[in-house]
């Protein structure tokens, strides 16, 4: 059996998570662990659930999406982070992934697309780890 992916969620809206929950539910080997919709909420889920993967939005309402990327990078290096946007900038994508997102993907992809992403986020990291024990 393939190992379980783990992720969180993390988005200011109720209606997102919900429906990430669902797009997610069908891959066996993803589980949702939590999701999050408050900046502090979110920073103390990360650390005591330590996911292998956060879903996240980089432009929330409080405005500290960027803020939250570089948190969780800094302090939580296994835990990947692929921001999920309704309206991609290209200032944003670079920015996103300067304080440490992985991907940076629109929210309408398909969700057989989405968890394949995750998939190859954890696949590659893995790679990554191995290359280093090895070396």
């Amino acid at each position: 059996m393939p190992q379980v992916i783990r992720v969180l969620i993390l988005d200011d809206h109720a209606e997102v998570r919900q429906a990430l929950r669902q797009r997610l539910g069908y891959a066996p080997d993803i589980h949702v662990v939590g999701d999050v919709g408050d900046a502090e909420q979110a920073l103390a889920t990360v650390s005591s659930l330590k996911p292998d993967v956060v879903l996240m939005e980089s432009k929330r309402s409080d405005g500290r999406g960027l803020e939250l990327i570089h948190w969780i990078a800094r302090n939580y290096p296994v835990s990947l982070i692929i921001v999920l946007t309704s309206y991609p900038t290209e200032w944003e994508c670079w920015a996103a992934r300067r304080a440490g997102a992985r991907q940076y993907l629109l929210k309408d992809i398909g969700s057989v697309e989405l968890v394949e992403h995750i998939r190859q986020a954890v696949a590659d990291q893995a790679r990554w780890h191995t290359q280093l024990a090895v070396s």
